[in-house]
């Protein structure tokens, strides 16, 4: 829809298919935790869904948008979260009292001195108000009319508003993205556009319309009536004067980065709030970082390191947040709206420190060994199976190697997490840098494609790691035989019957193959010349391969990223497309050169010759299916455009970014699930492993004589609530039950202690 995050809508509410029909499979979790969905409570028992706006009110509450459970959250100063309007999952516009109001993504939110909430409703292109008793109504726009007109109530008009900030006088302030200007909304209910020129996307600083923006996101006002944007596509921060005349106030627009002082810059900066000191905070979301703007313009970095993502809690930039994408301010300190980990986090100052804590939610990157749901990864982008069914992950960000066995059980096989480097040795003497192709042979060793390093290592069954070929450092595209050879971030690997190991050598555009010896030739693609051609050895061209899977014929099967398409390579070279048609991306499921992908990341082979791939753009799972001379194209799992960790029957289950794809001797389809930092499978999962969560009534009986297990609800429990009489629903992330007497939106939860 917008930002440079995934922005995409959920349809509907949850519906029920039945789990025990062998023709609906059902995604579950094996191992990892999502960290995304929803769910109100204390501190970190509360969960968000990628939520994109926040804004504190005069008592410290803070009132999030969350965005992609269509709902207004409210957190107490304390931390407890509850929700003050919409249905989670499902999306709308209707107006009305707090449950029965609908939302579509919304995303900005203000609060007015008198406790009035107002909201920036992106997905309807609507500005909505919610009042102290909960009552929600359209302030301006039409839902689902996308404009710019100016006007009072509904003949206004707005292209996915984006920020909000409300002034003392109760002018409501809009940063209205689609249509790259900043808009006001008087008390009377009159809109004007303050600044910009619908359509007019650019640079300039000047007056009224003669200023220009880029697609901007977050706004803020001062007590002077001055109004601060993050312009998000420009890079940069700008201000408008209580007159009405832009200006620049920080970064270069056009030009992105980091750094700080005069010469800091910004990425993509979708966050923006302002103190009583005259102090600006950005959320600079690509950068990962909180930034400061002092009142004399100087730019310093608070929180946060500029390039490095996760989610710890640290002083300065110790700390590390995910797509950080909104900031607010008040008596309570500076919030973040931290929305990669789904988490409200704190930046408090402590002298010429920054404290940052998280104050709500859980995130979901991480690093543990575990049973199931208990371990954590961080960004996993490749997987493999060995013939037992065990299977090796590359941990990418952890810069580690796992091990996940049948029953989900995660060990650290080699690499020490956080640690990076490229030293060989065994277990955690091993040091890897964001290694993302995995593979196994027959005998049980493990091959990688150590992408950060432009190495391909080997790790043999007593855990000792070894290089096999390339050099760590050292950037190329040489073909020769061990340290002889180069590569240039290396991302896809397989490895045939023989022996054989095949490489997607990502940057140089290639696909490169390797003997047992440690012999490199380069087999399809020309170094250094990007393209779609079909043909012979270096007569052919790839666009950033990634994903390798080979069959029993000798033939390879690529995933060529950013052509869009799926490729095959005969043993003697001979580079055809399968699937997809080169340089136009979508999603359509059809035959051959009809179908259409979006970024397709990794492909695997089951033993009837059918493909599996990780159409990463699209959040699903595609089956390729010989028939004749044909290949055809089905979604077998994931909701097209739906980013999300949902565990529910294939149709229905959600993606985030799946990256990584294996078949084992089962034929059950594992992910490497990069987003959610998690392994899913389509299968399901012994009791204690398996997650779910249903606002529906369950249709499938389950025995509760589970003796220290708890239950989590909505709201209260009905009198007549027993967990011995309920049923029970059982998808993925937790058992979930319903009565008959809770209302509709309501859902309990059972879960382990």
């Amino acid at each position: 829809m917008r930002s440079p995050r995934h922005q995409f809508a959920l349809a509907g509410a949850f519906l029920w298919l039945a789990v025990s029909s062998p023709a609906q499979p059902v995604i579950n979790t094996l191992a990892g935790y999502s960290g995304q969905g929803y769910t109100d409570g204390t501190a970190n028992r509360a969960r968000f869904f990628q939520p994109l706006g926040a804004a504190m009110d005069a008592a410290g509450n803070i009132l999030v948008a969350d965005t992609f459970n269509h709902t207004i959250r409210k957190v107490a100063p304390g931390g407890s979260v509850t929700t003050i309007a919409g249905l989670a999952g499902v999306s709308g516009s209707t107006d009305g009292a707090a449950g029965d109001a609908r939302f579509n993504q919304p995303q900005g939110v203000a609060v007015d001195s008198s406790g009035n909430v107002y909201v920036g409703d992106t997905g309807n292109n609507t500005i909505r108000k919610i009042t102290p008793g909960g009552i929600v109504s359209t302030l301006a726009g039409l839902p689902g009319v996308a404009g710019s007109s100016n006007g009072i109530a509904g003949a206004a008009l707005f292209f996915q508003p984006a920020g909000l900030a409300a002034d003392a006088s109760g002018n409501i302030y809009v940063a209205d993205y689609g249509n790259s200007t900043i808009r006001k909304i008087t008390p009377s209910g009159a809109v004007s556009t303050l600044a910009g020129s619908a359509g007019n996307v650019g640079t300039n600083n000047g007056a009224g319309g003669n200023a220009q923006f880029n697609l901007p996101q977050g706004v803020a006002v001062d007590g002077s009536g001055n109004v601060y944007v993050a312009d998000t596509a420009n890079h940069a921060i700008r201000t408008i004067s209580s007159g009405g005349v832009v200006s620049t106030m920080a970064g270069s627009p056009g030009s992105f980065g980091s750094g700080v002082g005069a010469n800091a810059r910004f990425y993509q900066p979708t966050g923006i709030a302002v103190d009583t000191n005259g102090n600006v905070f950005v959320a600079d979301t690509l950068n990962h970082t909180i930034r400061q703007i002092a009142p004399g313009g100087a730019v310093s970095t608070i929180a946060g390191l500029a390039g490095a993502f996760g989610s710890v809690d640290g002083t300065n930039s110790n700390a590390r947040f995910w797509n950080p994408s909104a900031v607010a301010v008040g008596a309570g300190g500076l919030v973040v709206v931290d929305t990669g980990n789904g988490t409200l986090r704190k930046v408090i100052s402590s002298g010429p420190d920054w404290i940052t804590t998280t104050l709500a939610g859980s995130p979901s990157s991480g690093n543990a060994d575990g049973a199931g749901t208990d371990s954590r990864f961080f960004w996993p982008a490749g997987i493999a199976a060995d013939g037992s069914n065990n299977l090796y992950v590359a941990d990418t960000q952890n810069g580690t190697i796992r091990k996940v066995s049948p029953s989900g059980a995660v060990t650290t096989l080699a690499g020490l997490a956080g640690v990076f480097g490229s030293a060989d040795g065994t277990g955690a003497a091993a040091q890897f840098l964001a290694p993302q192709g995995i593979a196994t042979d027959s005998g049980g060793s493990v091959y990688i494609a150590d992408t950060g390093n432009n190495t391909i290592r080997k790790i043999t069954l007593t855990g000792d790691v070894s290089t096999l070929a390339g050099t760590p450092g050292m950037p190329g595209i040489a073909d020769g035989t061990g340290s002889g050879a180069a590569f240039n971030q290396p991302q896809g690997i397989a490895v045939d019957s023989g022996g054989t190991i095949y490489i997607a050598d990502t940057g140089s555009h290639t696909i490169r193959k390797m003997t047992s010896g440690g012999a490199v030739t380069t087999l399809a693609g020309l170094a250094g010349n990007p393209g779609s051609m079909d043909g012979t050895n270096s007569a052919a061209r790839f666009n950033s391969p990634a994903g390798l899977a080979t069959d029993s014929g000798g033939n390879i099967y690529v995933c060529d990223c950013f052509n869009h398409t799926i490729r095959l390579i005969t043993p003697a070279g001979l580079v055809t497309t399968l699937a997809g048609l080169n340089g136009v991306w979508g999603n359509a499921d059809d035959t051959n050169s009809a179908a259409r992908f979006c970024r397709p990341l990794a492909v695997a082979i089951d033993g009837a010759g059918n493909l599996y791939v990780a159409d990463s753009g699209n959040e699903c799972i595609r089956e390729i299916r010989p028939l004749g001379t044909n290949w055809v194209v089905t979604t077998v799992a994931g909701v097209p455009n739906a980013s999300g960790s949902l565990d529910r029957p294939a149709a229905s289950a959600q993606f985030n970014c799946p990256a990584g794809i294996a078949v084992d001797s089962g034929g059950f389809i594992y992910v490497a699930d990069a987003g959610n930092n998690a392994i899913r499978v389509n299968k399901l999962l012994p009791p204690t492993l398996q997650v779910a969560r249903l606002q529906a009534k369950a249709v499938l009986s389950w025995p509760l004589a589970s003796p220290g297990f708890t239950v989590e609800s909505t709201g209260p429990l009905p009198p007549t609530w027993s967990a011995v009489t309920n049923s029970v629903a059982v998808y993925g992330q937790n058992y979930v039950l319903t009565n008959d007497l809770a209302s509709p939106a309501a859902f309990y939860r059972l879960h382990k202690p």
